[in-house]
């Protein structure tokens, strides 16, 4: 067995050498060349594997027993000592835990309660599509792609109105560390109010519960416990923060793409058969979130290279959807493209629970553009998020016409 590494000789947790995908030889090199490949430990900060290829990354995902989700599913919390709420919020939880608490909030994403939720996002989405075109036009970010996700997930946990645009500003700053001491200050303290403002709601939902899922995990029990409060907190603040910015960066990343494939913007306008592979494909296209972390609990092996248990695992999503083993033509916006099983909602026991309602939101998105807006262009500089999890457009200046 070799035990030979290729090592990449630069910093994959500097948001610096995150750019745009489409324009990132790097994630094709390695592909190609490396598909497990090695970053050296720098400073206080252990090495890491790179796995980029479909094949290999659907495989690690799938192994929940070498590979464990607990000590964090980021690069930049594993880099420093693992997540405190492992075993407690959803994401970095392993079996049998894990399958629990994803019983319980199941209910939160029944049938009967995701009906009432796209109804609120048609309206809402209807609403400030329709905004857009009667300005002729502005930062689609903040005037649609920040609106829809927002009214979907406050409607699942049942934030009142007035809160709302508090929990936007919290969102974005909890996910927007940028590497500065500055930035990850502002990223703690806003983590800490999300935590807080659940924190005030718990008591209430106790004692008059709703169909909410802060509701759901408050009074469900599990082998005959209640979730603990701990729990309950840490999996609001999950759904809001999966839920919120990732849809946001898929929205505004579905604009851009059809404003830099024209082609598809006709095709999508003309046939609206085309809307649930658009939404697919934008998935993958954008992929939101580019990488997710493991940790080695068992020495294993992937391809030729030897995993120690201890050893520190990401696996590069952005990579894997433009693989061309899996993808034909992958560096081609298509959507009309099918097969098209892209890793962007995750795949095995942790592919995203919330995964149907982004479906919905993206889907009713591309309705309202296509039945209000005849054209888009850009109207000034795409401005791209500054993060080594998160990928996306965070400034998107349009001129519209109705």
């Amino acid at each position: 067995m070799s035990t030979s590494r290729h090592t990449i000789p630069f910093s994959l947790i500097d948001p610096a050498v995150h750019p745009d995908p489409d324009t990132c030889d790097a994630w094709r090199t390695l592909r190609a060349e490396h598909p497990v490949s090695w970053v050296e430990a720098q400073d206080d900060a252990p090495g890491f594997w790179v796995v980029t290829r479909y094949q290999d990354i659907a495989a690690v995902y799938r192994n929940t027993v070498q590979l464990t989700s607990q000590q964090g599913n980021m690069l930049g919390t594993l880099l420093t000592g693992g997540d405190p709420a492992g075993g407690r919020m959803l994401v970095v939880t392993d079996p049998p835990r894990h399958g629990e608490v994803r019983r319980v909030l199941q209910g939160g994403f029944s049938a009967r309660a995701m009906a009432h939720i796209v109804d609120s996002i048609r309206a809402a989405t209807k609403s400030v599509v329709s905004a857009l075109a009667d300005a002729g036009g502005g930062d689609f970010v903040d005037v649609v792609a920040a609106q829809i996700p927002l009214v979907a997930i406050c409607e699942l946990l049942d934030v009142p109105e007035a809160d709302r645009s508090e929990m936007l500003d919290l969102t974005r700053a909890a996910m927007g560390a940028d590497g500065s001491a500055e930035s990850a200050a502002d990223a703690a303290a806003a983590q800490f109010d999300i935590l807080l403002y659940y924190d005030g709601l718990l008591p209430r939902r106790r004692e008059t519960p709703g169909a909410d899922i802060v509701s759901i995990l408050a009074t469900r029990e599990i082998d005959g416990k209640p979730l603990s409060d701990a729990e309950v907190l840490l999996n609001c603040y999950n759904i809001i923060i999966g839920g919120d910015e990732t849809t946001r960066l898929s929205i505004a990343g579905a604009a851009l793409a059809l404003i830099e494939h024209p082609e598809e913007w006709e095709r999508l306008k003309r046939d609206e058969g085309l809307l649930d592979s658009a939404v697919e494909e934008v998935l993958r296209w954008t992929t939101p979130v580019t990488h997710i972390g493991r940790t080695v609990t068992a020495d294993t092996t992937v391809r030729d290279c030897e995993f120690k248990a201890g050893d520190i695992v990401t696996l590069w999503n952005i990579s894997a959807n433009r693989d061309k083993e899996v993808f034909a033509d992958p560096y081609s916006f298509d959507i009309s493209r099918r097969p098209n099983k892209h890793l962007t909602l995750g795949h095995g026991p942790h592919f995203c629970l919330g995964g149907p309602l982004a479906r919905s939101e993206l889907r009713v998105m591309l309705e309202e553009l296509r039945n209000q807006i005849s054209r888009m262009e850009l109207a000034g500089r795409v401005e791209r998020l500054r993060s080594s999890f998160l990928t996306g457009v965070s400034r998107l200046p349009l001129h519209v016409h109705p």
